[in-house]
C-alpha cells in the first residue's frame, strides 16, 4: 500500500519550505535493516563529529521501546532503511515473550530524508491502540502521527490529522523535534518535545492530549540563553525532566549544567527536586532546577538517559567532557550518574569511554543494585561513537562499579545507543544498532536480555515471525 501525504496544513504553517512528501508504505521490511547517518564532517582522522548506526538515536527521542503486560509483546519501533541507505524508513516491530520471537517489521512510513533526527518513537494508549509519532529535525520537514487501527497490531495505521491548540485556536500539529511521549492511565498522553524558535534555538516544553489526536497549548519549560536538549522519564503518573543549555553565542556544539523538574500532576505544577514550585519558563542559567554546574568548570554535559527509582526519585545518567571534537584531547569522557539521596545530590563516576555520544541506559534494579548498559569498551573506531558494549554493575546505590559483563567483542562495527524500552521486561532490556564510525555502511539491530545475553536481528528474512540469532 503506497500512499502519498497531502501536505496542505504543514505548508500552510511554513509556506516558504518545499517539503519532500512522505510516504505511507505499511509494507513488510523483509528484514532488519538499520539506517547509517553521519552529521558535521570533522575533516580529521575521526572524519565526522558523530555517525555510525543511528537506528534508535537520538537520546531525546524516547521510547523506541515499550513492554505490554496485557499483550505479552515488546513493541518497538526504529529509523530503517533500503539496501543502499537511500532513505529513512519509519519501522515497527514487536518481541513475543511467550515465543521468543520478533515480528518481521513492518514499514510504516518513507520520511524521504536519510536524518535519523527523523527517527519515530512509540506509545499505547488505555485501550491497546499503538502511536507512531514521526518527528523532524526542526522545520524543514512535517512530522506526523499515525494510530493503528487494532489493539496491539502493528500491520495497518491510519495518519491522524493532529491539531494543536495555539492562542486558544485549532492549528495542525505537524511539527515537532526531539519527541518523548508516555501515556497516563486515564488521562492521555503528556509529551516532552522540542520547538524551534526564528532564531534556530531548541525551545523546550510540552503539551497534553486525551487521545493523542487533539493537543492542547503548548508550554515552554524553558528558554535559557540559546536553548536546550531534554531527556525524561515516567512512572505512576509522575514526569522527571533533565536538561542542559547552549550558552548565548558559543554554538549548539556547547552545551552544558544539569538541571531538573518532575510534574506530578500531568502538568498542572512544575516542581524542583525538593517540591518547591517553579514558575514557567525558566529564563535563567541560575535557577531552581541546578543539578550540577558544569559551565563553572568549563565542561561540556551529554544527557544519556533518566529513570526514577522505587521511591519515585530520579536517577540521571550524564557524560561530561572537555569540549565536543572527536578525539583523545577531549577525555575524559565521564559517564556520571546522579540520585536524590539524603536530601542531595549525589553523583559518582561509573566509567569512561572514548566519545560523547557513547549512549548508554541506566537501571535502578532495586535501592541498592543498579545497572548501566552502554558502549563503554573501545571498539573498532576508536574515539568515534560507540564500541563494544557492557554490563556494569553497582551492588550500593551507585556509588561503587564494576564491569560484570562484557556483552559484544571482536566487533567489525562500533554499536551505539543502547536504549531501555519502557516497563522494561527481562527478556527483552535493551536495544541498539551498529554501524561503521568512518564511513557509510550496513546497521543490524541487536537486543539483549537480563543477564546480557544478545540477539542480533536479521537483515533479510521473509518469515512473517523470526528467531533472533544468539550472538557468541
Amino acid at each position: 500500500m503506497l500512499v502519498t501525504f497531502n501536505l496542505t496544513w504543514a505548508q500552510q504553517v511554513h509556506p516558504d519550505l518545499q517539503y519532500a512528501k512522505a510516504e505511507l508504505i505499511q509494507q513488510r521490511a523483509n528484514g532488519f535493516k538499520g539506517i547509517w547517518y553521519m552529521n558535521q564532517p570533522s575533516n580529521d582522522e575521526y572524519v565526522y563529529k558523530y555517525s555510525g548506526g543511528l537506528a534508535v538515536y537520538p537520546a531525546n527521542h524516547r521510547p523506541f521501546a515499550i513492554y505490554s503486560k496485557e499483550a505479552k509483546k515488546t513493541f518497538f519501533c526504529f529509523g530503517g532503511t533500503d539496501d543502499s541507505n537511500s532513505t529513512l524508513l519509519h519501522n515497527v516491530s514487536y518481541f513475543d515473550h511467550q515465543t521468543g520471537k520478533v515480528a518481521n517489521p513492518v514499514i510504516l512510513l518513507d520520511k524521504k530524508t536519510t536524518d535519523a533526527h527523523d527517527n519515530p518513537v512509540i506509545s499505547i494508549d488505555d485501550k491497546g491502540y499503538l502511536f507512531i509519532f514521526s518527528t523532524s529535525h526542526g522545520v524543514a520537514r512535517p512530522s506526523y502521527i499515525h494510530k493503528s487501527k487494532k489493539p496491539y497490531d502493528i500491520t495497518s495505521w491510519e495518519t491522524l490529522p493532529a491539531t494543536e491548540l495555539v492562542n486558544g485556536k485549532e492549528k495542525p500539529f505537524d511539527n515537532f523535534s526531539y519527541f518523548q511521549v508516555y501515556p497516563v492511565k486515564g488521562k492521555g498522553f503528556i509529551a516532552l518535545f522540542t520547538k524551534y524558535n526564528p532564531k534556530g534555538h531548541r525551545v523546550i516544553g510540552f503539551n497534553t492530549s486525551k487521545d493523542g489526536q487533539h493537543w492542547n497549548e503548548w508550554k515552554i519549560l524553558a528558554h535559557i540563553e540559546d536553548g536546550h536538549y531534554q531527556i525524561s522519564t515516567e512512572q505512576n503518573g509522575k514526569v522527571g525532566v533533565a536538561f542542559d543549555y547552549h550558552p548565548k553565542g558559543k554554538g549548539l556544539n556547547y552545551r552544558t549544567n544539569l538541571q531538573y523538574l518532575e510534574t506530578p500532576d500531568f502538568g498542572q505544577t512544575w516542581l524542583n527536586i525538593r517540591g518547591e514550585q517553579v514558575q514557567l519558563p525558566l529564563t535563567e542559567s541560575n535557577n531552581p532546577a541546578v543539578v550540577h554546574d558544569y559551565a563553572s568548570e568549563k565542561l561540556n554535559c551529554y544527557l544519556l538517559d533518566i529513570t526514577f527509582d522505587k521511591k519515585g526519585k530520579p536517577a540521571i545518567l550524564v557524560i561530561s567532557s572537555k569540549g565536543y571534537e572527536a578525539g583523545p584531547r577531549n577525555n575524559p569522557r565521564a559517564w556520571t550518574l546522579y540520585r536524590w539521596r539524603n536530601k542531595n545530590w549525589e553523583h559518582h563516576v561509573v566509567t569512561t569511554s572514548d566519545n560523547n555520544y557513547d549512549m548508554g541506559s541506566i537501571y535502578v534494579e532495586s535501592d541498592k543494585v543498579l545497572k548501566v548498559i552502554g558502549p563503554t569498551v573501545d571498539g573498532p573506531q576508536a574515539y568515534n561513537p560507540g564500541g563494544e558494549v557492557a554490563m556494569w554493575l553497582s551492588k550500593d546505590a551507585g556509588k561503587t562499579w564494576i564491569k560484570e559483563k562484557q556483552m559484544t567483542r571482536n566487533s567489525k562495527m562500533n554499536h551505539s545507543y543502547v536504549r531501555k524500552p519502557s516497563q522494561a521486561s527481562p527478556d527483552f532490556y535493551g536495544i541498539w544498532a551498529d554501524g561503521h564510525g568512518r564511513k557509510p555502511s550496513e546497521s543490524n539491530l541487536y537486543f539483549t536480555n537480563h543477564k546480557g545475553d544478545v540477539f542480533q536481528l536479521p537483515r533479510h528474512s521473509n518469515d512473517d515471525m523470526i528467531t533472533p540469532q544468539l550472538v557468541k
